[in-house]
């Protein structure tokens, strides 16, 4: 082998790990955007579905199957009650009291809390130790709180952005962020109107219900943007194909000049309605 046929060799050789090369970075760029996504989605995801597992609980009663506590109180001609009260055992306690609607549902624009009333269910348990079936409140805020030993009588969550984080707190337990890289987070109510014509009810978007009627407001928009953490290369890119509409449908906003943290950096806006199951109670 002569020496320019040795330099060809290793000329074509590093052309063809300079290929290699080139596609194995365009590999890993796609790769990271597509698992950038990914997490942005599974995120969003459980914040909403986080958020509207406790909307659809907004101001939700305790069906009392013997208030009287009547003898033989399983007989179907039982009297039964909603409980639209419920004092707390002690002090430091949550109490849920339907004539407070301030407890069930109110909010402002980029803050959200929501109360429903908590009480003790018959758990069957298969222990032969155990004398009788346990009574457990099965219900939980978004923090997996209260437990089966306090005395709160309401289910509290209360939802906020603080920084980049969505935090959530309640029944006296410490605010804790659920979901992190949060660029906006924003509360739209629908509130009913009944100024149109019998028969026709509308509903109408609002930041808030007017005269901080909470009881008219039949469901609650969410809104988030999130951002990723892989750095995308928008040099080059039209503005317009680099740019998002913000909560409010207007603000156009550059994913290149971003603040901070989310500057070219990938962002997707999720929306969701949530129509309160209780409407009508506040």
């Amino acid at each position: 082998m002569t020496l320019v046929e040795l330099l060809i060799g290793i000329a074509i050789g590093l052309l063809v790990v300079a290929v290699a090369t080139g596609a194995l970075m365009v590999s890993r760029g796609v790769t990271g955007s597509v698992s950038d996504a990914s997490n942005i989605q599974q995120q969003a995801a459980y914040a909403m579905r986080l958020i509207g597992g406790q909307l659809r609980q907004a101001a939700s009663l305790y069906l009392n199957p013997n208030p009287s506590n009547a003898v033989g109180g399983l007989d179907p001609l039982t009297p039964v009650a909603f409980e639209k009260k419920a004092d707390p055992s002690s002090g430091t306690d949550n109490s849920f009291d339907l004539g407070s609607p301030l407890q069930l549902l109110s909010g402002t624009g980029t803050s959200l809390t929501v109360g429903y009333r908590r009480y003790k269910d018959a758990v069957f348990v298969r222990d032969p130790a155990t004398p009788a079936d346990p009574s457990m409140a099965l219900a939980r805020n978004c923090l997996n709180a209260p437990g089966n030993g306090s005395g709160d009588q309401r289910i509290e969550s209360i939802f906020r952005l603080v920084g980049n984080d969505l935090r959530c707190q309640g029944n006296s337990v410490t605010e804790q962020p659920i979901i992190g890289n949060v660029a906006n987070f924003q509360l739209t109510y629908l509130v009913q109107d009944a100024t149109t014509a019998i028969g026709s009810p509308t509903l109408r978007r609002m930041a808030a219900p007017p005269g901080g009627n909470w009881g008219q407001v039949q469901g609650v928009e969410v809104c988030l943007v999130l951002f990723g953490n892989e750095p995308v290369d928008l040099s080059g890119v039209p503005v317009a194909n680099r740019s998002y509409l913000d909560c409010d449908g207007t603000t156009s906003v550059d994913m290149a000049n971003a603040p901070g943290s989310r500057q070219n950096r990938m962002h997707l806006v999720f929306r969701n309605v949530f129509q309160l199951r209780s409407q009508g109670l506040l």
